[in-house]
């Protein structure tokens, strides 16, 4: 049996690994959840699950949360220390880090070095940390499996041949809500339409990023990390239909793709079951599930964050961090009314045109870089 943590208990991922759980008790244990300030939630999850350990955002919450369960063998921690602890423990082997933006970077980082497998949906912290994170890994013996749909059809596709047999990764991307929309009419767009995605039904935050495909621009340089592909062995198809996750081509032409209805319980329960397989509640598939499927290259000039994100990852050490640190501050202006969509991009692009990049081989070097940029960023936004 596999005993789960999971960082990040009441958001999307959160939620669904929970749903995979439940259908499988048999195959699965829950150790901890760290969860934010959800405590309505988070208390049912606990009278569900019984973990041994649970975290919160604050001491308030924790208190509130001390408050209303009754006293039991769980027990209440809160704040980076606490969600480092949940990451940690040693009755956890395998660790679900789905917390949001680069507040997962510090509980991931730990589970890393406590040898833990982790299955992995927070990719900001391979954006920011690619390089520490893998090392850590690596020294640990550990292993890093996939939770994004994209990711895990490339780590399925790949499966199917040598690495040298690779000639290029190819991530799918829907296009998201303004796929079609002219450039001209994108700045006025309201919160409420940028949240409305086509297909997936996601966070806040990273529903505004796949708005502005920068999502996309991050699982380019997760893919990098993960499965250690330069820039130029990387491309990105739009696919509005959301059906073939990803494809590997092969230096013989042949071309492996990953299909399957938008449903994130699937590469969930992969990740978290893999090498097995496990069953789901989900329909049969049928000829009309699929429907028509079509494919298109990328406009960079629709979609700028998505050269931003090549360049990034080309120009390598801190400038990644910088570009994530600057893109949260402005999607969080965005959501609140302090931004319009397209100050977005632009407030990134700034940002990473002010910064003199710097090797990125330790998190006080990147954690440093993260935080100029979100200044740097809410000074422009500021002014």
């Amino acid at each position: 049996m596999k005993k789960i943590s999971i960082l990040g208990s009441t958001g999307s991922i959160g939620r669904q690994t929970l749903d995979v759980i439940s259908q499988h008790p048999d195959k699965f244990s829950v150790v901890a959840l760290a969860a934010g300030k959800n405590i309505d939630l988070l208390k049912e999850q606990i009278s569900k699950f019984r973990p041994l350990a649970v975290c919160v955002e604050d001491e308030e919450s924790a208190s509130a949360l001390a408050s209303q369960i009754a006293p039991s063998q769980t027990q209440i921690l809160y704040g980076q220390q606490g969600a480092e602890t949940i990451a940690e423990m040693d009755e956890a082997n395998l660790v679900v880090s789905a917390m949001v933006g680069a507040s997962g970077l510090r509980p991931t980082l730990a589970a890393a070095k406590s040898g833990k497998d982790i299955a992995l949906a927070n990719k900001e912290s391979l954006v920011i940390a690619g390089e520490v994170l893998t090392n850590e890994v690596e020294k640990s013996g550990g292993t890093l499996l996939p939770i994004d749909s994209e990711h895990s059809a490339l780590f399925q596709a790949l499966e199917c041949g040598e690495r040298h047999h690779v000639k290029r990764l190819i991530l799918t991307a829907s296009g998201g809500p303004f796929l079609n929309t002219p450039k001209d009419e994108l700045e006025d767009v309201s919160v409420e339409v940028a949240l409305n995605h086509p297909t997936w039904k996601m966070g806040k935050k990273i529903t505004i990023d796949s708005a502005t495909l920068m999502n996309k621009g991050f699982e380019v340089i997760e893919a990098k990390w993960l499965f250690g592909f330069d820039p130029q062995e990387i491309s990105v198809w739009i696919h509005p239909q959301s059906i073939v996750h990803s494809m590997v081509e092969y230096i013989d032409g042949s071309v492996i793709s990953q299909m399957g209805k938008p449903d994130m319980r699937i590469p969930i329960a992969f990740a978290i079951s893999y090498p097995d397989r496990i069953s789901l509640n989900c329909q049969t598939v049928a000829p009309e599930s699929f429907g028509n499927l079509s494919f298109q290259n990328v406009d960079f000039e629709q979609f700028p964050s998505l050269s931003l994100a090549f360049d990034a990852l080309r120009e390598g050490g801190t400038m990644p961090s910088v570009m994530n640190g600057a893109n949260e501050a402005a999607v969080s202006a965005f959501l609140s009314g302090h931004m319009k969509f397209t100050g977005i991009v632009s407030t990134v692009k700034k940002v990473m045109e002010l910064h003199k990049t710097q090797t990125a081989n330790t998190l006080d070097a990147v954690l440093q870089s993260d935080l100029w940029a979100r200044n740097t960023a809410q000074s422009l936004i500021g002014n």
